[in-house]
Order: structure tokens, then C-alpha cells, then sequence
């Protein structure tokens, strides 16, 4: 039992500091939305993993990376935004999902919810190397979004190809809200893409510093998330959470002290 405690707590702090940093950009971006949503396409490849016999978890990364490439295609296609097209998923994928998974609701909840329980060394160290390969990565087209986000006019000028770049951060959200659905479920893992970016912004006066507190933020909600489970023995998932706007509110208070101050 400690042994899975302290393997969720490093699933935690890895998958929370991964989706921290990537949650800086959709904030920038204006996209939440898109990062809360992704996470619940996942939900029918779980459940085909569960009436199937092979791993839920790889059938979500699978519905994941499938559909992050069908939604930059469709965006290129139609000139529709990602809020439209992921929305748009979003839903159907939820409903269909829930069908498939039908009475078997301790298996629905954990999916949902997440289940702490099935976290072990082999996936601990996965979910590691998967968040640093991720934060490698995203550090390396930043600048590229970044700049895109000022120009999309001025990025292709500069040799970027923006639609290559979008697709790539796409697929970098699919594979760290996959490693993060064992821990906090398609609900909510979508939430450590969003909130500790969003306190970050908060108390943020310049971009690197930004970056760095919206991956510290999420590692921290995680942990913190996880460690209150462990003692309460409820699901970790709403409890990230909770742990996230705590520290949300808290940004806000020191945002508004520092005004006063000045």
C-alpha cells in the first residue's frame, strides 16, 4: 500500500508539472477549453479496453492521438476553431463511452474518477519518462507558438510551419492527459491543463516565469491532491482539483495584495 502511495505521488508530481507547462500555452492561447475537453475523449477507448481485455489505458491513448490528428484536419479543412471541433468531440465521445461501459459502474467511476490503487513502479516510471520527453518537447516549438500567437503571418515568414507545430502540441496533450487519467480520471485530468496555468498568469509579471509556475503549480495540486486521498481514502481526482483553485484563490490573494501594496 505505501509502495502505491509513493508511486502515485511521483505519477502525480510528473503527469501535474507535464500538464502545468502545456496548460501555460492554452491559457496564452485562449484554448481551456480545449484542454478540459480532450481529456474526455479518452472515455470510449477505455471502455473498449475493459469490455476487450486488453489494457483501458491503451485504448485511451489510442482515442486520444486518433482524434488529436482528426481534429487538426478537420481544423485545416473547415477553418472551424479547435474549441469547436474538440467540443464537438468532447460530447460524443462522453456519450458514447458511457454507453459502452453500461452496468458496469465501479469501472465507469474509476475512469471518471480515477483509481490510484492500479499505480505501480513499471507505470510510475512510464509516466516519468513520458513527462520529460513531453516538457522537452514543448520547450523546444514554445517559441514557435509563441510567435504564432503574435503572427501567424510573421511565423510562416520565419520558415514555421504552424500547422506542423499545432499538430505536434496536440498530440503532446493526448499523450500527457493519457499517463494522467490513472490518477485523476477523464473528468477531471483536463483541469491540471487549465487551473495552475491560469494562478500562474496571476501572479506572473513575464513569460519564464510563467512557464515555470504553471508546471510547479500543477505538480504541487497533484500532490497535494494525492497525499489528501491517501488520508481520507476517497478518490485523488476531486481532491487535485479542490487542491488547484485552492491554490487559484491564493494567487488571487497575493495578486490583489501586491495591487494594495502598490
Amino acid at each position: 500500500m505505501l509502495d502505491t502511495f509513493i508511486f502515485s505521488l511521483i505519477v502525480g508530481a510528473a503527469v501535474g508539472f507535464s500538464a502545468g507547462y502545456l496548460g501555460s500555452i492554452m491559457v496564452l492561447e485562449k484554448m481551456a477549453l480545449v484542454g478540459d475537453a480532450m481529456s474526455h475523449v479518452a472515455l470510449p477507448g477505455l471502455a473498449l479496453g475493459v469490455l476487450m481485455g486488453f489494457n483501458p489505458l491503451l485504448g485511451g491513448f489510442i482515442f486520444l492521438f486518433v482524434s488529436a490528428i482528426l481534429i487538426w484536419h478537420l481544423g485545416r479543412v473547415t477553418k472551424l476553431s479547435f474549441e469547436t471541433l474538440v467540443g464537438a468531440a468532447f460530447t460524443l465521445a462522453l456519450a458514447i463511452g458511457i454507453l459502452l461501459y453500461g452496468d458496469n459502474l465501479d469501472a465507469l467511476e474509476a475512469a471518471l474518477f480515477g483509481d490510484i490503487t492500479k499505480v505501480d513502479l513499471t507505470y510510475a516510471v512510464i509516466a516519468v519518462a513520458v513527462s520529460l520527453v513531453v516538457v522537452f518537447l514543448t520547450r523546444f516549438i514554445y517559441r514557435k507558438i509563441v510567435l504564432g500567437l503574435i503572427s501567424e503571418e510573421l511565423a510562416i515568414s520565419k520558415g514555421i510551419n504552424v500547422a506542423r507545430t499545432n499538430l505536434l502540441y496536440l498530440l503532446l496533450v493526448s499523450v500527457t492527459v493519457a499517463i494522467g487519467i490513472q490518477v485523476t480520471g477523464t473528468l477531471l485530468v483536463g483541469f491540471l491543463v487549465v487551473t495552475p496555468a491560469a494562478a500562474a498568469r496571476i501572479v506572473s509579471m513575464n513569460l519564464s516565469r510563467y512557464f515555470v509556475l504553471s508546471a510547479i503549480f500543477g505538480a504541487i495540486s497533484a500532490i497535494s491532491g494525492i497525499a489528501l486521498s491517501s488520508s481520507l481514502n476517497i478518490l485523488p481526482g476531486p481532491l487535485v482539483v479542490i487542491s488547484g483553485v485552492v491554490i487559484f484563490v491564493v494567487a488571487l490573494v497575493v495578486r490583489r495584495q501586491k495591487k494594495i501594496g502598490s
